[in-house]
């Protein structure tokens, strides 16, 4: 049992001498190097051996993503307006060989290609564009960054411009554009505003007036034909008294029925003639009613002839 022992412990001591046992972090990628040159990659987490001497850890990455921030820089824009601009850029090493071998350090080489891209995308729009371009200048620089850093190992996941400054006097125009720009929609809504309400006002105007010259003709229309009807009325009544009179007359004492009345109504306007005027004409038979009386029943039976003929 104590030999067994022994025997253990000395092996140990021997592979300590040849071996080293080394921990490797989870997400993280070792790169070996065996007399200095590639020979594998450790990217599984746990215990790994690495002999001394012969083999060595050359490179270690971590396999996370990473959060650079892009300094801030200088960029003129198409039409020759200077920004300050910067930015944060997300990268991840996917092959650590690459990342160890292909570049000398691929963040630096990331960033700084962030930079030299962020410039020539401001300087191919204007000023204006800038703000509203966001979006489409970050998805061009991930993509000029993956074209070259694909052999680099890294890809770049996003990129977010963050801040965009003009220089002060940029700041002031523009401020005065805005303050312009919303004047001049409030006299346009102003001016729409009013426009519109002569308008309404003059339709309005114009409908009354139809209405009113609608109203007028169907009032002037039914007075009309309340005229027209109440002179077929009157001459109804008118027509039929004078048949009732003739039928009258035709009876028996019709005749005399119409002198008495003929007397009385001599009498009658005789005894109005003095209210009228001071001034009368008088016939000379004036003063006998018969003989007036006889006359005008003689143009009455003349005229009753003359009907019947």
């Amino acid at each position: 049992m104590g030999i067994g022992i022994v025997v253990v412990l000395g092996i140990i001591f021997v592979v300590g001498l040849f071996m080293t046992i080394k921990v490797v972090p989870q997400q993280e990628a070792w790169i070996i190097e065996r007399f200095g040159r590639f020979e594998k990659v450790f990217k599984e987490g746990g215990l790994q051996i690495i002999v001394p001497t012969v083999q060595r850890v050359a490179y270690k990455h971590s396999l996370k993503e990473q959060v650079i921030e892009v300094s801030e820089q200088a960029a003129i824009t198409k039409d020759n307006v200077t920004l300050n601009i910067d930015g944060i850029l997300y990268v991840k090493v996917i092959d650590p060989v690459e990342a160890s071998y292909g570049v000398s350090n691929p963040y630096n080489a990331v960033t700084q290609l962030a930079q030299t891209t962020m410039r020539a995308e401001i300087g191919k729009i204007t000023l204006e564009k800038t703000f509203e371009e966001r979006e489409a200048m970050n998805a061009n620089i991930v993509m000029a960054i993956n074209e070259a850093a694909v052999k680099w190992g890294v890809q770049c996941m996003r990129y977010e411009i963050r801040n965009i400054m003009p220089p002060k006097t940029v700041l002031q125009a523009m401020e005065l554009q805005v303050a312009a720009d919303r004047q001049k929609r409030a006299e346009i809504l102003n001016s729409e505003g009013k426009s519109q309400a002569v308008i309404n006002l003059a339709t309005a105007d114009k409908q009354q007036t139809v209405l009113r010259s609608e109203a007028a003709l169907i009032d002037q229309s039914n007075r009309a034909k309340g005229q027209a009807e109440a002179i077929r009325q009157v001459a109804q009544a008118t027509a039929d008294g004078i048949r009732e009179v003739a039928k009258a007359i035709n009876e028996q004492g019709g005749e005399d029925a119409v002198t008495l009345r003929v007397a009385e109504k001599y009498i009658d306007a005789f005894s109005e003639l003095a209210k009228e005027s001071t001034t009368l004409l008088l016939p000379s038979n004036a003063g006998d009613p018969g003989s007036m009386v006889a006359q005008a029943m003689s143009v009455f039976n003349v005229a009753k002839k003359n009907l019947k003929s």
